[in-house]
Order: structure tokens, then C-alpha cells, then sequence
């Protein structure tokens, strides 16, 4: 006998219709989905959306390619002219290069005829043209010791050149050249309106291979005192007064411009501070301290300084017994300049100096040692002028009126 369960039955029964009723919603379904892929392919069609992938367009990637090339092309053609190019164009050709030679001792002793060999570059700056003369100026130990001279201009043309003049005191010498092949001419600024800050440009023959060469710099400090040994004997000779900038300057730089935003030359590179810890320490003479040297180079052949005709010390380098007992000064003096002699005739002899008198003051600037004594008298006097000063004699004070000469201190 079988088992019949009613439920079970039921149950059956409602699986079976809910199948039918599972089918005929998936019919439904699917009409409706073709229906809706009939109406939506069409408008799909109208924005170009394609299925699975889609391929480049070439016209469109030539269209593309073509504005970077435009892009390009306008970086390349930028106009890059700035202040700097200017003045770079208008001062670049009148910078050139000196090259020392020098005869080797061999071929000088036996007098076979010059051997001359470079013993050295630097640089200069074309300042003046005059009838078939072009003179330029550069630093003394660029010229120092030279057989022969030689300049070469931004062209590369390569003239021989004639010293004019040179003044170890301001390191300044001018030269001269022919002046057909000089087309450029330095146009001098002015030294005194510089600001620190204030951009300059330094160009000259580096390395004495890398021939106007330009680097960029701001004006670090005015009026910098820089002790300068003239003979190398270990004592400090001279103060030279200079301009600092951090425009990059090596050697072959010696000599050459720097001038401002305006292309004016407002310096003459002289020297930098070469120790491992010292970085953009560059050092300049001031147009302005420089043009009166010029000057008398071109006209002179030397610098005509104003002469005292005495022999000197300065206090401070001699012992205390001395300052006491032989120039008998107050304990209370502890600097000034000593004369150790006096020429016969001279300006000092005729005011009435004697050997033992300390100076003091000149024309009431305190003089403290002969350095202070030479920069009064070779930055501040001229020949032919009066000059007071004050000195000790026998621990007393006195004064004198001396008038300058021409001759050489």
C-alpha cells in the first residue's frame, strides 16, 4: 500500500507552476531585451561607442602630434633677449686676451734669436680709439715681465700689442694695438652710484682657453680694503681698494670687465680670495679709482704721484724701548710714522721735517702706519698740492705746510 502524503503533494504541485511561471518570465524578458537592444543600438550609434575596442583615429593623432610640434616650435623661437644679453652684446667685444711671452733663459743668454713661450694669460678691455690706436686696459701682473704682448679679439684675430704704461700700486697697465680690426669700444659707467645688490657681469678669458666667457653676479660689498704685499717680502705694502662681487672670477678673468645691467664697465677684474673654505669672493677696482691711473699710463707712461722724499716706519713695528728713547714719544703714542731719513732738497726737508719726527695726522686725518700715510697721499694729494701736517718732535706736537713734488715716494 502506498504512502501519499498530501503536503508533499501540494508542494509538488506548486513547483511545477512556479517553474511555469519562472519560464514565462524569462520568455517576457528576453522579448523585451531584444526590443530594448532594436531601439538602443541606433542611439548609442550616434556617439560613436563601439563595443570591446576601439582603434586610434589617425587624423586625430596627426592633429595632436602636430600641436606639440607647434608647442615646440614656439619654445625654441622664444625671443631670450633680457637686459643681460644687451649688455652682454654691447660690452662682449671689447673684452680680449692678453697673452704674455716671455723669452726662455737659454735663448736669451745665447743670443740666438727669440724663443718666446706664453708664460701666462689674462685679459683686457678695449676703452679707447683714437686715429689708428686702440688702447686697452688690463692688470699689471697680467703684463708683468712680458718679452712680447699679444691680444687676441673675440673673432679670433690675433694682434701684437706695445706696453704703454704700468703701476704696481693699483695693478692697472694700458696697451695699445692697431686699431683696424677694432670695432667695439667699452663705454665707461660710473663706479661711485653702485648699490650692493645691484647685478653686474663679469667677462673676460678664463683658464685662458675659454675666451669671452660670462658669468652673473650681484655687487657683495663697496669699498673693500684688501692688503696687497707689493714685494712679496711678507709685509703688507698697500690697502687696495676694491669691489666684491660673486660673479664667478678665475684666473685668465685678470684684466677684464665687469660691467652692469647697462653694459657700462664699472669695474676691472682683479682678483679673487682662492682658499678651500672661501666661495664667489670676487675682487674689482672701481672704474672711478681707475680712470685717473688710465690716464696717466696713456699719457705718461707712469703714475705721476705727488713725492715726499723720506725713508719711513711705522711706529707699531718698532720696539717699545725705541719709542721711547730715541723718537721720545708720550707713553700714551702708540702708532704713527716714523721718518728714518730726509732727502736734501726734497718737499719733506724743505717744510722743515727732520729724521726722528712722527707723523701723526696729515691734513687732520689721523695717520696710524705707512699704509694710511701712502693712501692719503697717493688716492687723496696731487702734484703741486699743499699738504698740512702733524708731528712729534721731542714728545711735543708741531705742525708744517708741505708742498708736493712730482718725484716717486
Amino acid at each position: 500500500m502506498g504512502y501519499y502524503d498530501q503536503d508533499h503533494q501540494n508542494r509538488y504541485k506548486g513547483q511545477k507552476g512556479n517553474k511555469g511561471g519562472y519560464f514565462l518570465a524569462s520568455l517576457v524578458g528576453v522579448i523585451l531585451g531584444a526590443i530594448l537592444v532594436v531601439v538602443a543600438v541606433p542611439k548609442l550609434s550616434d556617439y560613436n561607442v563601439l563595443p570591446y575596442t576601439v582603434e586610434p583615429d589617425e587624423e586625430l593623432q596627426d592633429e595632436a602630434a602636430g600641436n606639440n610640434n607647434n608647442a615646440n616650435v614656439q619654445n625654441v623661437s622664444l625671443d631670450v633677449t633680457t637686459d643681460v644679453t644687451k649688455a652682454v652684446d654691447k660690452a662682449g667685444d671689447a673684452v680680449v686676451s692678453i697673452t704674455n711671452i716671455q723669452t726662455a733663459g737659454f735663448w736669451s743668454n745665447e743670443g740666438n734669436g727669440s724663443a718666446g713661450q706664453p708664460a701666462g694669460t689674462g685679459s683686457g678691455v678695449i676703452y679707447k680709439k683714437e686715429g689708428n690706436t686702440a688702447f686697452i686696459v688690463t692688470n699689471h701682473h697680467v703684463v708683468e715681465g712680458a718679452q712680447e704682448l699679444e691680444v687676441s679679439l673675440q673673432d679670433g684675430t690675433k694682434l701684437p700689442a706695445r706696453l704703454v704704461g704700468s703701476d704696481i700700486w693699483t695693478d692697472l697697465a694700458v696697451l695699445e694695438v692697431e686699431a683696424k680690426e677694432i670695432k667695439t669700444v667699452a663705454e665707461f659707467g660710473d663706479s661711485e652710484k653702485l648699490k650692493p645688490g645691484e647685478p653686474v657681469i663679469a667677462i673676460g678669458n678664463p683658464l685662458g682657453q675659454f675666451s669671452g666667457s660670462v658669468t652673473q653676479g650681484i655687487i657683495s660689498g663697496l669699498e673693500r680694503a684688501i692688503p696687497v704685499d707689493i714685494d712679496q717680502n711678507g709685509t703688507v705694502d698697500w690697502q687696495a681698494e676694491v669691489l666684491q662681487t660673486d660673479a664667478a672670477i678665475n684666473p685668465g678673468n685678470s684684466g677684464g670687465a665687469l660691467v652692469n645691467i647697462s653694459g657700462q664697465l664699472i669695474g676691472i677684474n682683479s682678483m679673487k680670495i682662492a682658499e678651500s673654505a672661501v666661495e664667489g669672493i670676487g675682487l674689482a677696482i672701481p672704474i672711478n679709482y681707475a680712470r685717473p691711473v688710465i690716464d696717466d699710463l696713456e699719457k705718461f707712461g707712469e703714475v705721476k704721484r705727488p713725492y715726499m722724499g723720506v725713508q719711513l716706519a711705522s711706529v707699531n713695528e718698532i720696539p717699545g724701548y725705541y719709542q721711547q728713547e730715541a723718537l721720545k714719544l708720550p707713553k700714551d703714542v702708540k702708532s704713527g710714522v716714523a721718518i728714518t731719513s730726509v732727502e736734501p732738497n726734497s718737499p719733506a726737508a724743505q717744510a722743515g721735517l727732520k729724521e726722528m719726527d712722527v707723523i701723526v695726522e696729515m691734513d687732520g686725518q689721523e695717520i696710524n702706519d705707512i699704509i694710511e700715510l701712502r693712501q692719503h697721499l697717493y688716492t687723496k694729494k696731487s702734484v703741486g698740492d699743499q699738504m698740512k701736517i702733524k708731528f712729534y718732535r721731542d714728545g711735543k706736537t708741531q705742525e708744517v705746510t708741505m708742498k708736493l713734488s712730482g718725484e716717486t715716494l
